[in-house]
């Protein structure tokens, strides 16, 4: 083997090359020449045959080709390579893509619009625990040791004595603790009660509670603060009904009922056939509750009132089960 042998090597495979006309050949002529049994590890193979002082000279030839024919057959591949698409020239003038964007949950835009008319009518917004004392959530509510909304069958209790709000009334107590009269409050939040799930009731909900603390404070205040909140909430057309009821932190209490929007007062499965649906509680706040913050009976009065946010917004929307809600529907939630 020498130089000569090296030239005649190259002729050919330049030769070959030029023929080569897919890339299926060209993978050929590569492995012919290139590969672990091609023409070049032959060649590598024949150096031991050489004279020693000629090996580095004929190694160094051989390197050479090998390089030049690996450039060669790049360099060929390339022109079988499939050119790739022009740019698609972008028109700016076209219309984009619509995006989806997400919402506040129907809930969370119910409390903020019910909020805002509270504040729009001078109420501050006050915040407590869920998992609350039972001083809060019952005693200074002037609930008596022996109430049925202490039984387990209505309230969660959690370990240690606490107990899970049943209601959003704490928060008041739990701000007079702290705060001299005059207080007008509303206190957002969920609460929690060990009840069936049906199309009308569900184990937890959201609530406003309101509270008014000052001197003079009359049943026509509570009544007048109550019908105008639900007119600028459901309309002016909405009908309103005082029920006289009972509660343990209010005297005397009155349960509020508007029509009902999903039947035109006709009856319906959601309002139980009576064309009404109950909204809230209220009344004026007992003197026990007040004696229980420190607050002079004598001299202060004011009205409370909850009201249950699921069912509100029920009526306000026309859906007839409270469950859907809670369940997370993509499609539901998308309407909103």
């Amino acid at each position: 083997m020498n130089k000569a042998t090296v030239t005649e090597i190259r002729k050919q495979f330049e030769k070959a090359l030029e023929e080569v006309r897919d890339t299926a050949a060209l993978e050929a002529l590569k492995h012919g020449y290139l590969g672990r049994k091609g023409i070049i590890a032959g060649l590598f193979a024949r150096i031991r045959e050489v004279p020693p002082e000629s090996r580095k000279e004929t190694g160094e030839l051989l390197n050479s080709l090998k390089t030049d024919l690996s450039a060669a057959i790049d360099a060929r591949s390339m022109q079988f390579a499939v050119p790739r698409k022009q740019k698609e020239i972008t028109d700016f003038s076209m219309p984009g893509y619509a995006m989806h964007h997400g919402s506040r949950h129907p809930l969370t835009q119910a409390v903020d619009d019910m909020l805002n008319i509270f504040q729009h009518l001078g109420f501050d917004i006050a915040y407590g625990p869920e998992v609350e004392i039972d001083w809060y959530n019952f005693e200074s509510l002037n609930f008596p040791p022996d109430h049925p909304a202490r039984d387990m069958q209505d309230t969660f209790y959690t370990e240690g004595g606490g107990v899970l709000r049943t209601h959003t009334s704490p928060v008041q107590t739990r701000y007079m603790s702290t705060h001299k009269p005059p207080v007008r409050i509303v206190a957002p939040g969920r609460v929690f009660r060990n009840e069936a799930i049906s199309a009308r009731s569900y184990c937890l909900f959201h609530q406003i509670e309101g509270l008014y603390i000052d001197e003079g404070i009359t049943f026509a205040d509570l009544k007048g603060t109550i019908e105008l909140f639900c007119r600028l909430y459901y309309g002016k057309d909405v009908r309103i009904k005082f029920r006289g009821s009972y509660f343990p932190f209010t005297e005397p209490s009155a349960e509020i009922d508007v029509s009902c929007f999903l039947c035109g007062g006709k009856g319906c499965p959601v309002c139980k056939q009576s064309g009404w649906l109950e909204i809230m509680g209220c009344g004026m706040v007992d003197p026990n509750v007040l004696k229980a913050v420190n607050y002079d009976s004598e001299r202060y009065s004011g009205y409370a009132f909850g009201l249950g946010i699921e069912r509100m917004l029920m009526m306000r929307l026309g859906i007839n089960d409270i469950r859907i809600l809670f369940e997370n529907d993509v499609e539901f939630l998308k309407q909103f």
